[in-house]
């Protein structure tokens, strides 16, 4: 072997520590490329850094690319967003799970591997994030009660959409209330019949101090939430009736209501829409 990798202490690793199935942790990254490099952009998050940037990373156990073409980007409200200026910006996003109990152990790799990655030049710089962030799980909710899929499949299931809801409360009494009124009424009530099969619930966390400079830190710890509908029809079939009247009913307030379709990997399909 040409290179020292440690391989006993994967061994020692394996022995210890949670290893459940549990999303109980997600990275959520909405990324904008820069105007001219959408192609090469595309080539290089499909081709390297999904798999070297995330995939290949320990805990980090399921993730799916998502895209919005300009149609899609401008069904987005509200106009003024406290999470992406303009509303349309970030035509990308992300989402990974990570085991339950094992944020801290994957913030140490994704930290050092991204160092390196920048370092061997092997990080698309002409891109902005919109909004990235850790977050932890905090309740799933589901359309079908027992039947179907769990989200710990939801990221590996062919579901045809996503929508991405940011919810910002007063104060973190107030997130509490807004977490209650969520699990208890309005999602119970607005799956029903509906053709999401599951809303996913998260709180996003700080990102550490020696994050990368050009990821920016975390806004709204603890007030904020990020919810993940998971649709079984496309988001342009069913925006009306199912989100354009979407409330709060004064429990918090609708910073991005964003619908998505997924990637196909490994193609450019879509890049020719954005803008």
């Amino acid at each position: 072997m040409s290179e020292e990798t440690r391989s006993e202490t994967y061994a020692e690793l394996a022995a210890v520590g949670p290893y459940g199935v549990h999303p109980g942790h997600a990275l959520i990254t909405l990324v904008e490329p820069h105007p001219g490099h959408e192609y090469a952009y595309n080539r290089w998050y499909e081709d390297d850094h999904y798999y070297a940037g995330a995939m290949a990373m320990p805990w980090m156990y399921a993730g799916r690319r998502w895209v919005a073409t300009r149609d899609l980007q401008l069904l987005r409200v509200p106009e003024k967003s406290a999470v992406a200026q303009p509303v349309t910006a970030g035509c990308y996003i992300s989402t990974y799970w990570i085991t339950d109990g094992r944020y801290d152990d994957h913030m140490k790799w994704t930290v050092a591997i991204n160092k390196r990655l920048n370092r061997d030049a092997r990080v698309y710089q002409d891109r902005t994030h919109v909004f990235t962030a850790f977050q932890d799980h905090e309740a799933t909710v589901y359309r079908d009660g027992a039947a179907g899929p769990r989200d710990f499949h939801a990221l590996d299931h062919p579901y045809a959409g996503l929508v991405v809801e940011v919810l910002d409360a007063e104060s973190a009494e107030q997130r509490a209330e807004l977490i209650e009124w969520l699990c208890s009424r309005h999602l119970p009530e607005r799956l029903a019949g509906s053709p999401a099969a599951m809303v996913t619930i998260f709180r996003p966390t700080p990102l550490p101090g020696d994050r990368m400079t050009y990821v920016k830190q975390v806004e709204g710890v603890g007030t904020r939430l990020t919810l993940l509908w998971f649709l079984e029809a496309d988001p342009r079939e069913c925006w009306e009736p199912w989100f354009t009247d979407l409330s709060t009913e004064g429990h918090g307030r609708i910073e991005l209501l964003a619908p998505f379709v997924p990637t196909v990997p490994g193609t450019d399909r879509y890049v020719d829409q954005l803008r």
